[in-house]
Order: structure tokens, then C-alpha cells, then sequence
């Protein structure tokens, strides 16, 4: 398992590497009777891991095999799932047919990468297991015609804290990954599903989405906008990732909500807003205070303040509308990662209870 050079954390395998390593070993068995364990498996950039089988079993006509995700330092929400595949003999001439198995959804909206009705086997993990099979049967005389059914343990579950259900993914998760190695805190899944999730919205000819922080700032910008579910994209710290998907897939409209300390990072033109990757900057929530009129005590008072909110307050208690100066920075910001995309962008600022506090 490999390291990140500057960060030092592990790197992990994605559900389509676990997956395609499970179905290398049941086809295997299937065609010789004999798992091989550890079972290599080969990805892009030239790495090919081993992974353990966690279990095995053989059964005329079928083999099933099942390997312990490892996502490594990454906060995966299926790290620690059991990836399990079952295969059997296809139709001759069917090649790979992909079934979902228990924890694995099925599409039920268009506007994904794949058909409605499918499984939730996104195109590349699809792509890597299709190529062990071929591998597999020039290796032991098979056919390479198979019926492969993905599981994850416990997926069902699993996928009620993921983005599926609002991207219309039923009954479990998607197994997901393109270069099959998961990058601590890169957070590509999270990146992956808001482009989905604006994919989704653009094929049910949603004109409006909202990108919001959290559930409160989602909650209030619902009720303003009267937005249907698949029109809310759950932004999170990303905020650059969403409008840089608009900006080559534009929406007419476009909502941003957050809180003041957050949209206070979007105004100062981060676009990541993660507190361990950005920062508040007082002195240019001050700036923005001194250029509205604000008083040198008050200015003064902002700088040396705890927390945005703290900023808030002060500049509440003076009737200085400190929410709409950073919502229109935030506004600015967003426009100039648009470039000119014909999206038309306000913006929201919240408290924590969810009230209005700042709009452009």
C-alpha cells in the first residue's frame, strides 16, 4: 500500500478495484476450481496490487469470492465493506453482464452514465473487471461469457449516508473509481457525485439548482426557492468543483448558501472551503466593514473577532449589513470561475438556526 509523498497518508482501493480483484478469484475458480489468494489484480499507472480473499466458495455453476475494502487513510464511508462477486456462465456471445447484488443500487433516473435499470457499476470499474475476465479466460480456456453480480455488505445501509438516493441510485451503493486507487482526502467520490447530481438535475430540465454547505443552509434555500430534491446539489467545502462542472454543463440558474464563515472563504476566493484547507481572513471581512462605512470601531472590533459569526453579530448590533457585503464577494468569486457561462448566480448567506442573514 502505498504513501502520499507530501502528505505521508496511505493510499486505498476503490469498490470497482475490490470488485474487479473478487471477480478475477471467482472466475478463476469457476473455470480451474482453485482461488487464487492473493489474487493480483492490474491498474493504471502501473500498479497492481494483492488483495486477500475474506471469503471463497464453490458451487456447480457458480463461484463466489469477496475481499475487505481498504480505503486506507481515507474517510470512505465503505471502508471496511465486504466487496463481494458471484459469477456464473453467460449466454454464449453475451461477454459480461453485470448484475446488482445485495447492497449494490439500480439507476432509476437518466442523466447518469448509464442506462436506467442498470446496476449501479459505474462505466470504469466496468471497464477493469470485463478486462480480468478476458485475461482470466485466455489464461484457463474460457469463454469469458459471465454473469457477474456485484454485493457490498451492508450497502443498503451504507448508501443512506452517500448522495444515491437523491441521484435516484436505489438499494444500495455505486461502486465507483477511475484509476482504481482511493487518494486520502482528495475526496473524489464527494466531487464525483455533485457532477452527477448536476447531471441528474440537467436530464429531469431543471432550469434552478442550489449548491449548499450543509443541511440548514439546503433547508432554507428550499423553502425560499421551492427547489424539488434533485435540484439541491450537496456542495459541501466544494464549492469549485460545482462551478467548475456548470461552467462546461451549464444550468440557467444557479443558488449558493452557506454560512458567513464559509461564503466568507468563497468572497476572499477559495474554492475549497474545508477549515483545514482555508481560513477566515478578519482582515479582509474588516476591509469589506471600513469600504461599507463602517466605523473605526466597529472595523477595529471585527478584526480582532473570534469567529465570522462573532463579525456578524457586531456588525448586526451597528445595522451594517456584513452578510450581504460578503454575499456579494462570494457572488463575484463565483462569476469569475463561470467565466462568462450563462449561469445566473445568487447568493445566500444563513445562520445557524437558518435564518437569512446576507443576500446578492
Amino acid at each position: 500500500m502505498g504513501r502520499d509523498g507530501a502528505s505521508g497518508l496511505r493510499h486505498g482501493w476503490t469498490t470497482g478495484a475490490c470488485a474487479t480483484a473478487a471477480a478475477t478469484a471467482a472466475y478463476t475458480a469457476l473455470l480451474t476450481g482453485e482461488f487464487p489468494d492473493p489474487v493480483t489484480i492490474h491498474l493504471p499507472n502501473d500498479r497492481h496490487p494483492s488483495f486477500a480473499l475474506a471469503t471463497e466458495s464453490l458451487e456447480p455453476g457458480a463461484a463466489r469470492a469477496a475481499v475487505v475494502k481498504d480505503a486506507g487513510d481515507d474517510p470512505d464511508v465503505t471502508h471496511g465493506a465486504l466487496v463481494g462477486v458471484r459469477v456464473t456462465h453467460g449466454e454464449p456471445g453475451s461477454g459480461v453482464v453485470f448484475r446488482a447484488g445485495e447492497g449494490v443500487g439500480t439507476v432509476t433516473k437518466p442523466g447518469l452514465p448509464l442506462a436506467v435499470g442498470e446496476p449501479a457499476i459505474n462505466p470504469m470499474p466496468r471497464q477493469f473487471v470485463r478486462e480480468h475476465v478476458a485475461m482470466v479466460a485466455h489464461r484457463h480456456g474460457g469463454s469469458g461469457d459471465v454473469v457477474v453480480e456485484v454485493s457490498i455488505g451492508n450497502g443498503a445501509e451504507l448508501a443512506r449516508r452517500t448522495w444515491n438516493p437523491r441521484l435516484g441510485i436505489v438499494g444500495g451503493l455505486s461502486v465507483l473509481g477511475t484509476t482504481g486507487v482511493v487518494v486520502p482526502y482528495s475526496c473524489s467520490s464527494w466531487i464525483d457525485s455533485i457532477r452527477r447530481g448536476i447531471d441528474v438535475a440537467r436530464a429531469a430540465g431543471r432550469t434552478h439548482v442550489a449548491g449548499c454547505t450543509g443541511s440548514t443552509s439546503e433547508r432554507t434555500v428550499q423553502e425560499l426557492h421551492g427547489l424539488p430534491e434533485d435540484a439541491l446539489l450537496d456542495m459541501g467545502d466544494f464549492a469549485g468543483a460545482v462551478l467548475k462542472y456548470l461552467r462546461r454543463h451549464p444550468v440557467p440558474r444557479l443558488t449558493v448558501a452557506g454560512g458567513i464563515g464559509k461564503l466568507a472563504k468563497l468572497a476572499d476566493g477559495h474554492l475549497d472551503l474545508h477549515s483545514g484547507r482555508s481560513q477566515v481572513s478578519f482582515d479582509s471581512l474588516a476591509a469589506r466593514v471600513a469600504s461599507a462605512g463602517g466605523s473605526r470601531e466597529l472595523v477595529e472590533g471585527v478584526r480582532g473577532a473570534n469567529t465570522a459569526l462573532d463579525a456578524l453579530r457586531q456588525c448586526q448590533a451597528a445595522g451594517l449589513p456584513l452578510g450581504d457585503l460578503v454575499a456579494a464577494g462570494a457572488r463575484e468569486t463565483a462569476l469569475g470561475v463561470l467565466r462568462g457561462a450563462p449561469v445566473a448566480v445568487d447568493v445566500v448567506v444563513v445562520d445557524r438556526a437558518g435564518a437569512i442573514v446576507g443576500q446578492a
